[in-house]
């Protein structure tokens, strides 16, 4: 099979869809893959170590999505880039289709492309094992995130998250209990701050107070967000539900009632963001200010530590990403229910994605 490994081309993203490690793995198994001219550079992967590998050099995007049968993403693809898929091809990245412009998702149709979101492979336990490594990343890197945002430099209310011997640390509301909001709690609780987390799900809030002592743990209510949110310096949203928008749950009025200045951290931006006043930002315009709250909105945060996020995920997705090609994606979704599960348009058809009717685009406007 022709695989394609493209330059990224969304500013801030630096990932790449695959390491020299990983593409070695596939021209050892027959395959020939193509990566484009300084695809790794961001993360810090020359094109000789691909040459290496056994992959073969494009000096141009248009070569490598035209030669590729699968083509291996990071970011969803922007409008050009969607112009290039070939007709009949398989497309796998971080999709997040179900928070995209329809227009984008009516190309994919229009082409027959089958697409595969990363984030829906899903194992019969439930796990998201491809998904997992970023939703870490972005969990510590909410931690560090809110540290830095709270400093008045940055429009926040002054507060070292940590506090010293007499002065209490920050509050810190965790919503959602998942991969994402269990490494956020990990990081918070390293700075020094108090931590609540909230979910639906009493299994998860268990988990959490077997692994994470001092963290204090509320089931998820309107009334109890409403309550913790009141009283935080810092709000995580981490919310996931595989394939679908993220609901709403910090409301416009919760947000109005919060403390000048406290710290909204929106991890499930991605999926379209759990705070109704949440809308994307960029890593160089990160913030905003709404109803006296600093908001940090910025969708694949993970994209900016690129070789540590790119090694974790290929070590996740590697077996996936073999099995698809040698296979061919077809015999792979009938053998594979967790790459079945992945798959949001096929043959023409959406396959597994709900398009919510109260869904807010989130794609950064780039075509």
């Amino acid at each position: 099979m022709n695989i394609g490994i493209p330059k990224e081309r969304r500013p801030f993203e630096y990932r790449v869809g695959m390491s020299p490690a990983g593409a070695e793995i596939l021209t050892q198994q027959g395959h020939r893959v193509y990566v484009e001219h300084d695809a790794g550079v961001g993360a810090g992967f020359s094109d000789q170590e691909y040459e290496k590998a056994g992959a073969r050099l494009a000096y141009s995007p248009e070569e490598v999505f035209g030669r590729s049968d699968l083509l291996l993403k990071v970011a969803r693809p922007m409008k050009e880039e969607l112009e290039w898929l070939q007709p009949g091809s398989v497309v796998a990245g971080l999709l997040h289709l179900a928070s995209a412009q329809q227009d984008k998702v009516d190309i994919l149709l229009q082409k027959n492309i089958t697409a595969v979101s990363y984030e829906q492979i899903q194992l019969a336990d439930g796990s998201l094992p491809v998904l997992r490594p970023f939703s870490q990343i972005g969990g510590m890197m909410a931690a560090q995130t809110a540290a830095r945002l709270l400093q008045n430099n940055w429009g926040g209310k002054g507060i070292l998250i940590g506090g010293v011997p007499g002065v209490p640390p920050a509050e810190v509301v965790i919503i959602g209990a998942g991969v994402v909001g269990r490494n956020a709690a990990h990081g918070f609780l390293g700075l020094g701050a108090h931590v609540t987390m909230i979910d639906i799900n009493i299994n998860a809030l268990q988990r959490v107070a077997d692994h994470c002592p001092g963290v204090a743990t509320m089931v998820s209510t309107k009334r109890n967000i409403e309550r913790a949110t009141a009283y935080a310096d810092v709000v995580v949203g981490a919310v996931l539900k595989p394939g679908e928008r993220a609901p709403i749950l910090v409301t416009r009025e919760m947000v109005q009632a919060m403390k000048p200045r406290s710290v909204i951290v929106d991890v499930s931006i991605d999926e379209g963001g759990c705070v109704e006043t949440s809308r994307p930002t960029t890593h160089d315009h990160p913030t905003y200010e709404e109803e006296g709250v600093l908001h940090y909105c910025v969708p694949n945060m993970p994209g900016v530590v690129a070789r540590t996020a790119t090694h974790a995920f290929v070590n996740a997705a590697v077996p996936f990403i073999v099995e698809m090609a040698d296979k061919g994606i077809g015999q792979a979704m009938h053998d594979n229910a967790a790459i079945e599960a992945a798959v949001v348009t096929h043959a023409g058809k959406l396959h597994h994605m709900n398009r919510r009717t109260d869904r807010r685009e989130v794609d950064d406007g780039l075509d």
